[in-house]
Parts: C-alpha cells; sequence; structure tokens
C-alpha cells in the first residue's frame, strides 16, 4: 500500500510539473509550427539570436534559438529536405517568421548612419544611408507573415555539416548575392542553381536581391504582418 501511495505521489507530481512546462510553453497562432518539431533532421543557425548578423547584436524579438514557419511552408520545406537526404545534403535555416518589432529594429539601426560596427562584415560595398533605396532594409517584410525562409544547402558528409558554397555570405548586402549575379566559380554557380531549383519547383519564388531569400507562392496569411515574439 506504501509503495502504492508513493507511485501515486510521483504521478502527481510529474503530472504537475508536465502540465507547468505546457502552460509556459508559448502557443504559436494557429497556422503556424516549430520547424525543428516538423523536420527534426533540419539543421538550423538562428542569426538573429545572436551577435552574428549585420547589426552586431540579438534583434528586438528574438526569445530563442528557434525558427517558427507556417505549416504549410513547413510541408513544402520537408518535401525538399527528402529530396537532398538522398544526395547526402540538407537545409539549413538562417530566419523564418520574424516579429514586426524585429523590422522595427532594423529600421531604427538603418537610420542611424554612424552605427558601421558590422559594415566590413556585412556591406562594405553599399552606404548605409542607401540600404532603404537599395532595398535591403525594408518597412515590412514578407518574413512576418510567416512563410518567407532564409535558407542554404549543407553537405551532410562534412564533419560540420558545412554549407556549400554560394560566393556569397548569407545577408551579406551587394551584388554578389544578387539572383542574377554570374561573377563566379562553376561550383558556386552549381550550387546556386540547385537551391534556386529546388526552391521554385516545390512553390516557393526567390527575392531577386538575395540568393537565400523565398516566399511560399501562395502563402496562407499574404496580408497579415505577425509580431509575436520568436520563443
Amino acid at each position: 500500500m506504501k509503495e502504492l501511495n508513493k507511485k501515486s505521489i510521483y504521478l502527481s507530481l510529474f503530472l504537475v510539473a508536465f502540465f507547468a512546462f505546457k502552460s509556459n510553453a508559448q502557443q504559436l497562432p494557429k497556422g503556424f509550427v516549430y520547424a525543428k518539431e516538423f523536420i527534426p533532421s533540419i539543421e538550423e543557425e538562428l542569426r538573429y539570436f545572436s551577435n552574428h548578423n549585420f547589426i552586431g547584436k540579438r534583434i528586438d524579438g528574438y526569445l530563442k534559438p528557434k525558427t517558427i514557419i507556417s505549416k504549410k511552408a513547413a510541408r513544402a520545406l520537408k518535401r525538399i529536405q527528402r529530396k537532398l537526404n538522398k544526395q547526402n545534403l540538407g537545409l539549413k535555416i538562417y530566419d523564418a517568421y520574424r516579429p514586426q518589432k524585429a523590422v522595427n529594429h532594423f529600421i531604427r539601426w538603418a537610420k542611424k548612419l554612424n552605427d558601421t560596427l558590422k559594415k566590413q562584415d556585412f556591406y562594405p560595398y553599399v552606404k548605409k544611408e542607401h540600404l532603404f533605396k537599395e532595398e535591403y532594409i525594408a518597412y515590412r517584410s514578407g518574413h512576418s507573415r510567416g512563410s518567407t525562409v532564409d535558407i542554404t544547402i549543407i553537405d551532410l558528409s562534412t564533419p560540420q555539416k558545412k554549407e556549400l558554397d554560394m560566393g556569397s555570405s548569407y545577408d551579406f548586402f551587394g551584388k554578389q548575392s544578387w539572383v542574377s549575379y554570374t561573377d563566379l566559380t562553376v561550383k558556386q554557380l552549381d550550387n546556386r542553381k540547385l537551391l534556386q531549383n529546388l526552391m521554385t519547383k516545390n512553390k516557393f519564388k526567390n527575392y531577386s536581391k538575395e540568393w537565400w531569400h523565398f516566399t511560399l507562392k501562395k502563402e496562407p496569411f499574404p496580408n497579415t504582418y505577425f509580431d509575436f515574439n520568436v520563443e
């Protein structure tokens, strides 16, 4: 009887802890998922949760290093991941859903022309005062609608799951990142073509100035710019 009572107590404590955890977990809006839960094999490198980005500090609204995306877009990425895995390749996400407060952070930073901490790494050939005009920074972002993703391909056969060489780094502002840019090696061009073909054949459209940026063609929230935190 004593053993039974102990088991009942342990079970009760477990249930209390479990539901406390569930109540503290973020409840995503309907139609959104965590990419890693939906596609366990996908890799993530959430640059905006870190200091490794064009501003040089964690971005507003990124409270945890998690990728949130619309379920419809996640389904399409899952199909692409399966195809890549057959070639010992995979997807890595840099960013997906982005709160409007994060976009507002970008805007504030872009207007502070003397803040050029990361210029050499991310926009060495573009004047900061031209970032809006040249469409590297905007007042609204498709990311806030939940079905836009910044993504690349990784080689699963390498020890650190190395990214394929795309000819420029993620979030590099300049012609070198344009989809139409061709002053690259044959291998770099082939890598870009592989990414572009996979994404466009699976119902994504690209952004011409960023080889990594894709938006689902028939996105579920085309007119809604969300602002819930990434957590």
